[in-house]
């Protein structure tokens, strides 16, 4: 069953909050509220007055890049003492996954391996407003949480709407400060959401119409945002983008390139933005011969030259990434060849993903993308 004949269920937050100085909005929606724990980190603690909340507000900014669950464990440790009201998570994606699971878990009997996967969640008493300091997961939009196993260092994903937050708020300016470099690399993760859940054998209409929305934003903005940070309307463009990114993740998710950037993010240690940036290219090239009709649309909406041809689809949207300043070579990142064969294997056994890819790939066609980047 296809486009619009599958049927799906789309969640969004309940509020939406977006434009220059919306972070100041939450104060009010918030009032009322008297114990908030704000999830952030050493980066984003300064927006925190931002907000204009009231009450008793703790702050846990113990928030790593890659959050495992030992730093899920802190945070939530933290909720029990300060048995909040409201949860705020201020930050990028890591930061927005660890406050929904913050929000969900600390006042039950469920812990985290209770509730990976879809629908295991019992239920949200805590109130959550998600406020994104960066434009790429578009985790604020949505109803999954990643956290990595701190001993398999695989990634463990949680599904359910009691995630989805009460208020969402895209504020440009909390992004200015971040650099040209994490700009281009969370952007470009913001449009392979969008153009991942495009291409996915789970495709559907309405969710197609948010993945051009998202890839013609990228197309318009990314390179000013990268250029300028205080870049406003650019800034508000890709938040926008990667909005619309979280919302294609719910019902159909993403595939392939997420999958072979998971094992950078967690065995190299690569920030998930870039890890996707420098997959990208190779997977939308390897996937042409069976979607060749919507790379031309993904090629267009970006302003690069249409081809139907996998290697100069490789080398346009290529280009394009290294021209937005990203280093797209694994090797100048730390990589080893002698472990790109385990990471192939890795990335090949996460089904979830992998099932979503419109052209079946073997863990050999991994490897083989694997040392294409390297």
């Amino acid at each position: 069953m296809d486009g619009m004949a599958r049927p799906i269920t789309l969640h969004q937050p309940k509020r939406l909050e977006i434009g220059a100085g919306a972070s100041a909005k939450l104060g009010e929606w918030a009032n009322g509220a008297s114990r908030i724990l704000v999830i952030a980190t050493e980066h984003t603690l300064g927006f925190v007055d931002r907000l204009k909340l009231t009450g008793a507000i703790t702050v846990f900014a113990d928030i790593p890049p890659e959050p495992d669950d030992k730093a899920l464990n802190a945070a939530i440790e933290m909720a029990r003492s300060v048995q909040p009201d409201l949860v705020v998570g201020l930050g990028g994606g890591s930061v927005l996954d660890v406050a929904k699971l913050v929000a969900a878990l600390w006042d039950g009997q469920q812990a985290l391996d209770d509730v990976v996967g879809p629908n295991k969640v019992a239920g949200r008493k805590t109130a959550l407003a998600q406020v994104t300091t960066t434009a790429g997961t578009g985790s604020e939009a949505g109803i999954r949480a990643l956290i990595t196993d701190s001993l398999s260092h695989s990634k463990k994903a949680v599904e359910s709407p009691y995630l989805l937050a009460d208020i969402a708020i895209l504020d440009p300016e909390l992004t200015w400060s971040v650099p040209p470099a994490v700009t281009a690399a969370t952007g470009i993760d913001a449009m392979a959401h969008c153009v991942e859940a495009f291409t996915n054998i789970r495709a559907h209409d309405l969710i197609d119409g948010y993945a051009r929305m998202g890839i013609q934003l990228v197309g318009k903005y990314l390179a000013r945002a990268v250029e300028n940070g205080k870049d406003t309307e650019a800034r508000a463009g890709m938040m926008l983008a990667s909005y619309y990114g979280g919302i294609c993740l719910g019902p159909v998710n993403t595939a392939a390139g997420h999958a072979l950037a998971y094992p950078l993010g967690t065995r190299l240690g690569l920030p998930h933005g870039l890890a996707n940036a420098i997959i990208f290219p190779h997977v939308l090239a390897y996937n042409v011969p069976v979607r060749a009709e919507k790379t031309a649309e993904v090629l267009d909406a970006l302003g690069l030259a249409i081809s139907k041809d996998p290697a100069a689809v490789l080398t346009a949207t290529y280009g394009f990434c290294k021209a937005l300043g990203v280093e797209m070579k694994l090797s100048v990142h730390g990589a080893q060849q002698e472990h790109l064969q385990s990471w192939a294997d890795e990335a090949h056994a996460i089904r979830r993903l992998m099932d979503n890819n419109p052209r079946d790939m073997s863990a050999q066609d991994v490897l083989a993308i694997y040392n294409a980047a390297f």
